[in-house]
């Protein structure tokens, strides 16, 4: 790939040092996805400047005008610490005809609410567990039958945000007590869907029009004690407690047969229907008589060298380079709606 200057926004408190020498290995844990891209498109010869963007769009702006980058890679996930307005900060650079990696906006939009993500699977007739949403500000009123177990979570935060073992409840007065933790604690609509028990799996997917699948992921959950195999905020992200339980993801082993083809034909449809571009995650989860429910879509997911999405790529024979300057040429070949009208 040629040499290329790529301007790399982030959020502030996530700026990585030059170097990993000397520091704190928890700390490492929060910026090593920033730390990894900045430092491999580096070491692969491009012009790299990293801009924390947190509450304002100005320096954004003032840089692109400045500098003239050739891509932005973006790596936020959020806008003045609301998820949701991440999608505007990519509206903004498809108004400043400038090309950037990921997905777009509506496919953002999309995909980060999970309520309106889980209607369009309805619509599109893509297997996904029973759900409900409970609107906050409005009167808590639970339906008279529900089948227990449910899963509770909010409708707009990611990286398993919030979710613990005390989301899967078994009754209504514990769904209750969940769902008024989650308006409180995370200022947002809930989401409560059928609990489905079984294997944990992700599918990773490269592209725009013509999309590339990465091999099936699981995540193992180990030997933890009095809990149920759910993908938990320590689960995906306590390095500790994951060694501790022997909690680890890989390729997926002994899948059914026809499973693969069905979660390749599943992902392709759920990437196309969310008009999603770029790359993204697909979350499923296989019950033992193999039937396969689809869970959400992520739209960027993390990109750190050791993470799930670049590992199923190395298994696929893609090194971290190379996928990252994948991302980079589906970003400046994205064809975004300046262009189709203006031929940039």
């Amino acid at each position: 790939m040629k040499r290329s200057r790529i301007l790399v926004v982030l959020h502030p408190s996530l700026m990585p040092p030059e170097t990993l020498e000397g520091q704190d290995p928890k700390a490492i844990e929060e910026w090593r996805t920033e730390y990894d891209v900045i430092q491999t498109l580096r070491g692969a010869g491009h012009e790299v400047r990293a801009l924390g963007v947190l509450d304002s769009l100005s320096e954004l702006r003032s840089t692109i005008a400045d500098w003239k980058p050739d891509i932005v890679f973006n790596l936020l996930e959020e806008f003045d610490g609301i998820v949701s307005y991440d999608q505007h900060v990519i509206a903004f650079l498809e108004m400043l005809r400038q090309p950037y990696t990921g997905c777009n906006p509506r496919g953002l939009l999309l995909s980060r609410d999970k309520a309106l993500c889980k209607q369009v699977f309805a619509f599109h007739r893509i297997p996904t567990p029973q759900f409900m949403v409970f609107r906050r500000g409005r009167r808590l009123q639970l339906p008279r039958k529900l089948r227990f177990p449910l899963f509770v979570k909010s409708t707009t935060d990611d990286a398993s945000l919030g979710i613990a073992q005390a989301s899967v409840v078994e009754d209504a007065a514990h769904l209750r007590e969940r769902i008024e933790f989650v308006f409180e604690q995370h200022k947002s609509d809930v989401l409560v869907e059928e609990f489905i028990e079984g294997r944990e799996l992700y599918v990773g997917m490269l592209g725009n029009s013509r999309l590339t699948r990465l091999p099936v992921w699981e995540l193992n959950f180990g030997a933890q004690s009095g809990g149920t195999g759910i993908a938990t905020r320590r689960v995906k992200w306590d390095v500790k407690y994951r060694e501790k339980h022997g909690i680890s993801s890989s390729p997926a082993q002994e899948l059914p047969p026809g499973a693969e083809a069905q979660l390749d034909r599943l992902s392709r449809r759920i990437y196309r229907a969310l008009g999603l571009t770029g790359y993204a995650r697909m979350d499923f989860r296989m019950r033992t008589d193999g039937s396969v429910f689809a869970l959400e879509a992520n739209a960027n997911p993390h990109l750190a060298a050791d993470e799930d999405f670049a590992s199923s790529a190395a298994v696929a024979g893609r090194s971290y380079k190379e996928l990252l300057h994948k991302i980079v040429k589906l970003g400046l070949d994205y064809p975004a709606q300046w262009r189709v009208l203006y031929g940039a």
